[in-house]
């Protein structure tokens, strides 16, 4: 195990200690649930990354996603024709590509795995993938049956997992709806899987298999952090019962994959344009720190264009290096990294594409760890989204959300950071799954 692997390794417990040092209330928190976490995510670790067999299942599963991928660009080249065509590639009459556009190549995807999860939900696999998940939560965790219901089937789905737990959302504790609200924002769907698999395939070819291992592992650091930031002190309903998913049937497969197609678009809209106003007032806001920072550079005799990313950078470089990233990359993945809280990691995934793609980073390490990082929707309009959905379900409970809403923003992007610990303590240049 090389220096930067016993890092990685420190920085687990590090990120632990800094949860529990900002705990709600320390005596309270369950060092169960906190040995159960992690002992999980670390046999799927090492599975993964350690275990042979392990690593060729994740291989497979790379192969598959980027397979089924291939087969949603069908749609998107016939909709959008030659807009579809991405860099590198041809069209069927031999056109070629004008260069990357997001909206048209990328964007889409969301659409088309929408459809299949609604397929595999109609099916019964997604249901019986996300029960078995859960007993596992429960028994290693020690969590309520709604709870870890909830964070199972955030592995594969995004805000729709409240919709799972409905008949149980309005009467869980605080520190349970925490622990909803932390798992949805540390953890990513399957539609926005595709969507990054499409951003990052040609700089990273394995990234579909990280992206798997990555949301399998978030889940249950994403239950222990919260867990620590807002430990249960009542009594929970569902405590050590094996509740089963709450799901409307539709009539037939058919209407399942139209009804996720249409989920779909309403997602592809949705992102597109939080893209578009969050973009623009990042822009605005940087225009008025460089208008103030240019004076006070000239005072100081200080260098340097002051702007959101640049202060994000700042506050995230120390974790960053705390999760193994070599101290020359440091910067630029704090950079990335931070900006996820504010621009997404729609953006920021794109820009560590860019970094890998222009060859700035110095090790290869450092774009694993980044990976697991951004791995989450951790980011303030996520946090609106996950609130508001879930107030919409439980009306009752909007006081109480609104309130622990940050601080489970807090616990998902120290679970994304964990996560990334996780790799990195694992993590060496001989591993087949992270070969590109």
């Amino acid at each position: 195990m090389s220096l930067q692997n016993l890092v990685s390794f420190a920085g687990i417990f590090l990120l632990v200690g800094l949860a529990w040092l900002f705990s709600k209330d320390r005596k309270s928190v369950s060092i169960r649930t906190i040995l159960g976490g992690l002992a999980l995510q670390c046999a799927v670790a090492i599975f993964i990354f350690i275990v042979p067999a392990g690593t060729q299942v994740f291989l497979f599963v790379n192969d598959v996603v980027v397979k089924v991928l291939g087969s949603a660009a069908a749609g998107t080249r016939f909709v959008f024709g030659p807009l579809a065509i991405g860099p590198g590639q041809t069209g069927s009459g031999g056109e070629t590509s004008i260069g990357f556009i997001l909206a048209f190549q990328a964007l889409p995807t969301i659409v088309f795995f929408a459809a299949l999860m609604g397929a595999l939900y109609y099916l019964g696999v997604m249901p019986f993938m996300i029960r078995i998940f859960s007993r596992i939560f429960s028994k290693l965790m020690h969590v309520s049956g709604a709870e870890s219901m909830c964070a199972a089937s955030n592995i594969f789905v995004g805000v729709e997992s409240t919709i799972v737990i409905r008949p149980y959302l309005g009467e869980m504790t605080r520190s349970e709806l925490c622990t909803v609200l932390a798992a949805g924002m540390g953890t990513i769907a399957s539609s926005m899987l595709a969507f990054y698999v499409m951003v990052l395939q040609k700089q990273f070819p394995t990234i579909a298999g990280h992206l798997v291992s990555a949301s399998i592992l978030a889940a249950p650091g994403a239950v222990v952090i919260s867990k620590i930031l807002y430990p249960e002190k009542e009594s929970p309903k569902t405590m050590g019962v094996n509740i089963t998913p709450f799901y409307e049937r539709e009539h037939n497969v058919i209407e399942a994959m139209m009804n996720g197609a249409t989920s779909g678009t309403r997602l592809v809209v949705g992102v597109g344009g939080m893209l578009l106003a969050f973009l623009g007032m990042v822009a605005l806001l940087d225009l008025i720190l460089t208008a103030i920072g240019s004076p006070v550079n000239t005072l100081l005799g200080a260098q340097g264009v002051w702007s959101l990313k640049s202060i994000l950078s700042y506050i995230f470089y120390p974790l960053t290096i705390l999760i193994g990233v070599p101290l020359a990359d440091a910067g630029t993945i704090a950079g990335i990294i931070g900006e996820r809280t504010l621009l997404t990691e729609v953006v920021s995934y794109q820009d560590l594409a860019g970094v890998i793609a222009a060859g700035t980073l110095k090790d290869p390490r450092s774009a694993v760890l980044a990976v697991y990082a951004l791995c989450g929707f951790a980011h303030v309009a996520s946090l609106a989204i996950f609130v508001g959905g879930a107030a919409a379900i439980a009306p009752g409970r909007t006081k109480d959300l609104s309130e622990i809403g940050f601080r489970a923003l807090c616990a998902a992007t120290l679970s994304s950071l964990l996560t990334a610990c996780w790799a990195g303590t694992f993590y060496t240049g001989n591993a087949i799954l992270l070969s590109h």
